[in-house]
């Protein structure tokens, strides 16, 4: 349960009585019966710049969005965004990356975009700080309660218990 420490007593208590009773893999397919269908990694470019496009048009181009092999839960991240500055004569050029785990190849759409806006709101938030949480909520209203889910997914899946 390691995945929803600082949760309130009771969730955690909820979320642990269903694996207990071996029915959080029922208990997430009721609530997100099916996976998505992204698996190239410019399906998930598209999806991304959509999503930047409708909400951060202003912010800097994305010049990669991939599925990532290399990225786990020992970098206790679904997802990585980086910055690179490459000086070419008198010009500086910024370079932003989006990686996404490839784990998430098969999960419901709405826990890649989750982690997708997640991603993108550090394009103009470095910090997780107020700011960052209010750009996530403005671009995916039910961002809280998708992280929420993600975690309680990622007990499912440490338990054995992952519908997907």
């Amino acid at each position: 349960m390691r995945y929803l420490s600082g949760y309130r007593p009771e969730i955690v208590n909820q979320i642990q009585s269903l694996v207990d009773n071996n029915k959080l893999a029922e208990h997430f397919l009721q609530r997100y019966p099916r996976i998505h269908d992204i698996r190239t990694d410019k399906a998930l470019y598209d999806m991304a710049i959509a999503i930047k496009n409708a909400h951060m048009r202003q912010s800097d181009p994305l010049a990669k969005v991939i599925f990532d092999d290399k990225i786990n839960l020992s970098h206790h991240a679904l997802g990585l965004h980086s910055y690179v500055n490459r000086r070419q004569g008198n010009k500086v050029k910024a370079k932003n990356e989006i990686r996404i785990s490839s784990r998430l190849k098969h999960t419901p759409i709405e826990l890649l975009q989750m982690v997708v806006v997640h991603e993108l709101a550090h394009l103009r938030e470095k910090e997780h700080n107020k700011a960052f949480y209010q750009l996530c909520t403005f671009m995916l209203a039910d961002y809280h309660q998708l992280e929420f889910d993600m975690r309680v997914w990622l007990v499912a899946d440490e338990v054995g218990q992952s519908p997907y």
